[in-house]
């Protein structure tokens, strides 16, 4: 399938990231299912960000970011297909930048990404790592909040990025879906602007959202990194 397609999108969960050592959020060793006082969806949420802002960056550092992670099997075999000519775009609901530190190019972050943050006062930008390593709150210069570009629950899409990620969607001779249960809408409902043959859902467990599909899609379940690491990259012929 891979073989026969040149313009193949990726559209990935938190599951992707997994095997960088980033938990996902809704398996069994996910962040929803840790337990604590208080939900991590709450904790995630635009108005506890507003609210309580030195508890959310607490949670954030400790729980959210992961400065450390590299990309692992799945990530270098997407950019590596997209060096052959083979996927047009990556669609992402992660925020940890990873598929760039892979080295692909065109990634549509539908979630935001955790290495952008702007003062809210002056919009100065400023780096994951000033974030991670402040003490309370991180503040700018100016003494304004330092604010993740990220998609917190109750925030609305960029409706630019959708816009991107429905038009590469809808374009694609091929959809890979990985890492992701499927459930999350708007993000989750996406797929159905893939109207191609050739449909393939990679998740260690069953996609809790991936009968929806249909039974048009191939459904591996194992672990995304050891599929797409197997997969030869060959180059799209010119003629």
């Amino acid at each position: 399938m891979v073989d026969a397609s040149s313009r193949i999108v990726f559209f990935g969960g938190a599951g992707v990231s997994t095997e960088s050592g980033i938990p996902d959020f809704r398996s069994a060793e996910g962040l929803y299912t840790a337990g604590g006082p208080i939900p991590p969806e709450v904790i995630l949420s635009r108005s506890f960000f507003e609210s309580h802002p030195s508890e959310f960056f607490d949670f954030h550092r400790r729980s959210v970011l992961h400065p450390d992670a590299q990309p692992n099997a799945a990530h270098r075999k997407l950019a590596e297909l997209e060096r052959a000519g083979r996927l047009y775009a990556v669609v992402t609901q992660n925020i940890d930048g990873l598929h760039q530190a892979a080295g692909s190019v065109n990634v549509i972050e539908l979630h935001g990404s955790a290495h952008r943050n702007h003062c809210r006062d002056c919009g100065r930008q400023y780096s994951l790592a000033t974030v991670y390593d402040a003490a309370g709150i991180p503040r700018c210069d100016c003494g304004g909040v330092i604010a993740p570009a990220v998609v917190l629950y109750g925030d609305p899409l960029d409706h630019h990025v959708i816009s991107a990620a429905v038009e590469a969607i809808a374009a694609a001779d091929m959809l890979i879906i990985g890492g992701t249960s499927l459930v999350v809408y708007p993000a989750a409902g996406l797929v159905d602007y893939f109207d191609g043959d050739r449909l393939v859902v990679i998740n260690k467990d069953a996609s809790a959202g991936s009968g929806r599909l249909g039974g048009r899609a191939l459904i591996i379940n194992q672990a995304i990194g050891g599929v797409l690491g197997r997969i030869e990259a060959k180059p799209v012929a010119v003629d």
